[in-house]
């Protein structure tokens, strides 16, 4: 049975382990860290910097086994209405066994248990159509947006496919 509790500064290790290369990273964190490999300490001063604000909260998802996923919520609005789901990931040797699913579930139950969240969102690049179907799966919409969003990812231009999630 998967649970839901914060990040763990030893935790970083392990997450950063299931970035296999320099694309897989891209498609994580976009152009968040400078270079690969991320190095925990990295992960660490970045998370805290973020924490500092109050709209930051870094969970892991973990089983009787260990830790197998990670997620970061985020909240965009000051009124702490809207949060924004970033930095998912499952262990490598564990995607397509329902883990991610899992992971948003168990997130999104969060979510709206304890912040009173209004609203959901993500991004996720159009070159990552597993995460897509993920999200998808656990019941994130595709979202109408003014403009689309592109990223250069390793010297090409991305869509960032935007998603939301309202009960």
């Amino acid at each position: 049975m998967l649970k839901l509790r914060p990040f763990k500064e030893q935790d970083a290790k392990d997450i950063l382990s299931w970035i296999k290369d320099e694309e897989a990273l891209r498609k994580w964190s976009l152009d968040v860290y400078e270079s690969y490999p991320v190095k925990p300490k990295d992960m660490l001063n970045l998370y805290k910097s973020m924490e500092s604000t109050g709209k930051f909260f870094p969970m892991t998802a973990f089983d009787e086994f260990g830790i197998v996923g990670h997620i970061t919520l985020r909240f965009i609005d000051d009124n702490k209405q809207i949060l924004r789901f970033g930095f998912v990931i499952v262990d490598d040797k564990k995607r397509g066994e329902g883990y991610g699913k899992e992971l948003l579930r168990l997130a999104i139950d969060y979510s709206y248990r304890f912040f009173g969240t209004k609203k959901i969102t993500l991004g996720v690049l159009e070159n990552n159509p597993s995460a897509l179907f993920c999200y998808k799966a656990a019941g994130f919409k595709e979202s109408k947006t003014d403009s689309e969003k592109y990223y250069s990812v390793l010297g090409q231009n991305r869509k960032c496919i935007e998603l939301e999630y309202e009960r």
